[in-house]
C-alpha cells in the first residue's frame, strides 16, 4: 500500500538574512549528486519504447512519460515509495514524442505521430490514484486541436499563462494556440509556416515572447513571437532575432558540415542579470551550449573521460549521438540555478556533465582568424564557422562527465532531472523507465539497489540476431499485444535498433551532413587559392 506525503514547492527566492543557509545547502547538495548516481530502479508500465520524460513545473510532483504504445502515463513523485504509476491517459493514436506541463500544472499537453495535440486536465486527478493502470481509472483528453499535416515534433508551454503554448512540426508549421484568444485570432495569424520541417522548440523560461526553434536543415533561430505571428504587415523574418552558428570545419575535410539539430533546451533565468544558456542537441555530434546572447558555441559535452577523469580507450563505445531523436535536460536539483546537464547516447548510457561558470565558458573558447586556419596546421580540431571564409570557433571541451548512468539494455534517448529531488530518470528503445538517485532512499523511493558498473555490448551480427530483426521489422505492432512482460518483444525492438547502430553508428558527420554544393576536389582547390590570396594581401599590405 502506498502512502502520500505533503509535496513541498522548492521556492526560489529567499532573504538576505538566508543567504548564508542556502548557500551551505547548495554545498550540501552538490556533494550529494557529485558522487554520481550509483544507485537506481526500473519503472515498468509502458509496453513498447518511451520516447519523452517531463517533470511538471515548480516542485516537480509529476513525471509524465510517453511512447510508441500510445498512452501517457503520470507518476507521482509525492508517494513515499513510488513503484508504479498515479494515473494513465488515453487518446493518442500513434507515437507520443512530445509533451510539456502548463505554467501552473492545471494542464499536460502531448503530440506526436497522428499529427494531433491532446490537452488533458491534470488538476482534476487531485486526490486521484489509479489502481489499475489500462483499467476503468484511466481517463482521456478534455480537448484536441488537428491544426498539424505531419507529426509534431515539438510543444512548449507559456511560462505564465495555462492556455496558451505552442506547437512545431514537420509539416514546417509553428503555431500559438491560446485558449483565452477566442475568435480573435485566426488560424493564419497564429500560425508560422517555415521551409523546412521542424525539429525541436522552447519557449524562454521568464520572456513571454521569445522562444528559439530548431529544424531539419539545421537552422537554430531565436525568435520573438511579435514578429512571427499576427497579421502579415507586423511579421519581420519569421520573428528571427538571432541565428546561432551550428556548421562544423574541419581542415582534412575541405568543406563544411550543418547537423541535424534534434532538440534544445533553456535553461532556468536565475536572475535578471544572469545570461540564459542555449544547449544544442546536435546529430552525429555532441550537445553544444550557448549563450542566449551570443550566436557561436562556448562548449561541447563529450564522453572522452570516464567520471574519475581516466580516459576512454579508442576500442570501448563512449557517448554518440546518431541513431535516434535525443531530448536532453538542464537542471539543479534543489537549487535556483542549473549546473547540470543530461543526455541519452547510443552505447546504452545517459551521460550528465557539470557546466562551468557562463565566464569560463566564454575565457576558455577559442577564436581562429581565417587566413590562420588556411595557413597553420589544425590536426583533428573540429571547428564551428558560419562560413568558409569566416572565423573559426573551438569551444571547449567538457570531456568528463559528472556521471555515465548505467542500467538500459539499448540507446537512451530521453533524460530529465527532477527540479528539488536528486534524481534523474531516463528512458529510451526499452519499455522501462530508470530513476537513478545519489542515495538509496529519498522522500519518494525506498531501498533502491546499486546500478550494474557495467552496459551490455553491442555484438556483431549473427543469424539470431538477424531473425529478431525481421521480426521486429515486419511483426505486429507492441500496443497489439495485452501482455506488458513480453520480453520476447522487447529483445525484437533491441534487435532492430542493434542493426541500425551497426549501420550508422559511426556515422562521420562530415560525410553524412555535408553543407555546400561544391565537391571535396574543388574545396580543396579553393582553399589553396584563398591560402594565396591571403599571403598576396599580407605581402601588399607590408609594402
Amino acid at each position: 500500500m502506498h502512502t502520500r506525503r505533503t509535496f513541498n514547492k522548492f521556492c526560489p527566492t529567499e532573504s538576505l538574512t538566508a543567504r548564508p543557509i542556502h548557500v551551505a545547502r547548495k554545498d550540501v547538495l552538490r556533494k550529494f549528486y557529485e558522487c554520481g548516481f550509483p544507485y537506481s530502479r526500473k519503472l515498468t508500465a509502458h509496453k513498447s519504447c518511451v520516447n519523452y520524460l517531463a517533470f511538471s513545473r515548480h516542485g516537480g510532483r509529476w513525471l509524465a512519460s510517453a511512447g510508441d504504445d500510445f498512452r501517457v502515463l503520470l507518476w507521482d513523485f509525492g508517494e513515499e515509495d513510488l513503484l508504479r504509476p498515479g494515473h494513465v491517459f488515453a487518446g493518442p493514436s500513434g507515437n507520443v514524442l512530445a509533451l510539456d506541463f502548463s505554467a501552473t500544472n492545471q494542464f499536460l499537453y502531448s503530440g506526436g505521430a497522428d499529427n494531433i495535440i491532446l490537452k488533458y486536465d491534470v488538476s482534476a486527478l487531485r486526490g486521484v490514484s489509479n489502481s489499475s493502470i489500462g483499467g476503468r481509472d484511466s481517463s482521456s483528453f478534455v480537448e484536441q486541436y488537428r491544426d498539424h499535416d505531419d507529426s509534431i515534433r515539438a510543444l512548449t508551454c507559456h511560462p505564465y499563462e495555462d492556455e496558451v503554448f505552442f506547437s512545431a512540426s514537420e509539416d514546417g508549421k509553428l503555431i500559438l494556440h491560446d485558449g483565452r484568444a477566442g475568435g480573435r485570432m485566426s488560424a493564419a495569424q497564429g500560425t508560422l509556416q517555415h521551409t523546412a520541417a521542424f525539429t525541436g522548440m522552447q519557449h524562454h523560461p521568464v520572456m513571454e515572447h521569445v522562444l528559439a526553434t530548431c529544424d531539419v536543415h539545421g537552422q537554430v533561430c531565436l525568435r520573438d513571437t511579435r514578429m512571427a505571428l499576427g497579421p502579415l504587415s507586423r511579421r519581420s523574418n519569421g520573428g528571427i532575432v538571432r541565428v546561432y552558428n551550428t556548421k562544423l570545419s574541419r581542415k582534412s575535410a575541405g568543406y563544411l558540415s550543418n547537423p541535424e539539430s534534434s532538440s534544445l533546451t533553456f535553461d532556468r533565468d536565475a536572475s535578471p542579470l544572469q545570461l540564459n544558456l542555449l544547449f544544442i542537441m546536435l546529430q552525429h555530434y555532441f550537445p553544444t551550449i550557448y549563450a542566449l546572447s551570443d550566436p557561436h558555441p562556448l562548449a561541447i559535452c563529450t564522453g572522452r573521460n570516464a567520471p574519475d577523469g581516466t580516459p576512454i580507450s579508442p576500442s570501448q563505445r563512449t557517448y554518440t549521438n546518431s541513431c535516434t531523436m535525443k531530448s536532453g535536460a538542464f537542471g539543479g536539483p534543489g537549487m535556483d540555478e542549473d549546473d547540470l546537464y543530461g543526455a541519452g547516447s547510443d552505447d546504452f548510457r545517459a551521460y550528465v556533465w557539470k557546466i562551468p561558470p557562463l565566464m569560463t565558458l566564454q575565457g576558455l573558447r577559442k577564436e581562429i582568424a581565417a587566413h590562420d586556419w588556411y595557413t597553420r596546421e589544425w590536426p583533428d580540431t573540429v571547428a564551428f564557422a558560419e562560413g568558409k571564409w569566416e572565423s573559426r570557433y573551438v569551444p571547449l571541451e567538457i570531456s568528463t562527465p559528472l556521471a555515465r548512468l548505467n542500467g538500459h539494455k539499448s540507446i537512451v534517448n530521453s533524460v530529465a532531472i527532477h527540479p528539488s529531488l536528486l534524481h534523474v530518470v531516463t528512458s529510451g528503445v526499452e519499455r522501462q523507465i530508470i530513476l537513478h538517485s545519489p542515495t538509496s532512499s529519498s522522500p519518494a523511493v525506498q531501498n533502491l539497489h546499486p546500478t550494474p558498473p557495467t552496459v551490455r555490448t553491442l555484438q556483431p551480427q549473427d543469424p539470431a540476431a538477424q531473425r529478431n530483426f525481421l521480426r521486429a521489422l515486419f511483426g505486429p505492432h507492441p500496443t497489439l499485444h495485452e501482455e506488458t512482460g513480453d520480453e520476447e518483444e522487447e529483445d525484437q525492438t533491441i534487435s532492430l535498433f542493434d542493426h541500425i547502430l551497426r549501420g550508422e553508428g559511426e556515422a562521420d558527420v562530415f560525410t553524412v551532413r555535408r553543407w555546400g554544393e561544391d565537391s571535396a576536389e574543388d574545396s580543396e582547390d579553393e582553399d589553396e587559392t584563398m591560402i594565396d590570396i591571403f599571403d598576396t594581401s599580407l605581402s601588399d599590405s607590408s609594402l
